[in-house]
């Protein structure tokens, strides 16, 4: 009989010693980007590749005749932040709170200006996005809906155009049984809308879970079977069908919503999902810390962005 690994878990302290000097990222980065396989992020040189006095500079091209570090093409890319074990600081922190760390919290845990903090939060989360696995098997569907309560606003801010769902962001979220979570901001739960992104993201073939919405109908006319329930009627399992894991999801995300961020605009709206959607992908219990903030920083690569474009 085999006995079931446990993973490993990494404290600060533990995280500390791991990474004692600056020194000790670059290396890390350098292992992440390259291994053994340096070669030039801007031409794909292996040649002439000269490395530098100074670690930060990382190293000239003579094809290209350009520098480029560990840190080039990366969120990280010409960040501010003199000490670089400040990132590794933030990303613990964001991969293991749960229900995420506000930009408020982070300026307090890392001393640093809040302006700092909020650029750092964002940088990180484009690492977050861009899952291309595709889900297959049995699949859960659902909606849901982020954003303030109409009672609870201002009397200037309240739209007046309803109830339920007015004022407030549509979510999509599909989650494999076993398996991956993913989640994207839609205009409306119609089925020009949904029919899509089921296409896109889940293999032909599969079995997809919902409710009653009128979204998901036609679903299983060629490409899926479909089971579902009907919540309407206090209906909550039919035989295999269910939401209940994709629900599971909901609960967490409007559990940071309220309780850490309290509120995010519809622009970055699609950035705090796939935050979310990342750390409970990466947050199986049988993969070691160090494994999750690998992936974190995999995820950076090739990705860039400007404080500019995430507040224009």
């Amino acid at each position: 009989m085999t006995s079931r690994r446990k993973a490993s878990t990494l404290s600060l302290f533990d995280l500390q010693r791991m990474f004692p000097t600056e020194e000790s990222i670059i290396e890390y980065m350098e292992q992440i980007r390259w291994g053994d396989n340096l070669h030039c992020v801007k031409c794909g040189a292996t040649d002439r590749i000269t490395k530098q006095k100074q670690r930060k500079k990382g190293y000239w091209c003579g094809d290209c005749r350009s520098y480029f570090n560990a840190y080039t093409g990366t969120p990280l890319e010409h960040n501010r932040i003199r000490d670089q074990r400040t990132w590794i600081y933030a990303s613990y922190l964001l991969m293991t709170a749960r229900k995420g760390i506000s930009a408020l919290q982070l300026r307090r845990e890392l001393n640093i200006s809040y302006k700092a903090a909020w650029y750092m939060l964002h940088r990180l989360r484009i690492a977050c996005g861009g899952n291309m696995k595709v889900l297959k098997g049995e699949v859960e569907l659902d909606e849901s809906y982020l954003g303030g309560k109409e009672a609870n606003k201002h009397e200037s801010g309240k739209l007046r155009q309803g109830r339920g769902a007015v004022g407030k962001t549509t979510v999509l979220g599909m989650r494999e049984r076993g398996g991956d979570v993913k989640a994207m901001v839609i205009d409306k739960p119609s089925q020009n809308e949904i029919h899509p992104k089921v296409h896109e993201n889940i293999e032909y073939g599969s079995t997809l879970y919902t409710d009653e919405h009128k979204g998901y109908d036609g679903l299983d006319r060629v490409f899926y079977s479909q089971g579902r329930v009907n919540h309407s009627v206090k209906e909550f399992v039919n035989q295999m069908a269910h939401t209940n894991s994709i629900e599971s999801v909901w609960a967490v995300i409007k559990r940071g919503y309220n309780g850490t961020y309290h509120n995010w605009s519809v622009k970055h709206c699609q950035a705090y999902i796939n935050e979310f959607s990342f750390r409970l992908n990466q947050g199986n219990v049988k993969r070691d810390t160090k494994n999750r903030l690998d992936s974190l920083f995999r995820g950076m690569l090739g990705k860039k962005v400007t404080y500019a474009a995430l507040t224009s």
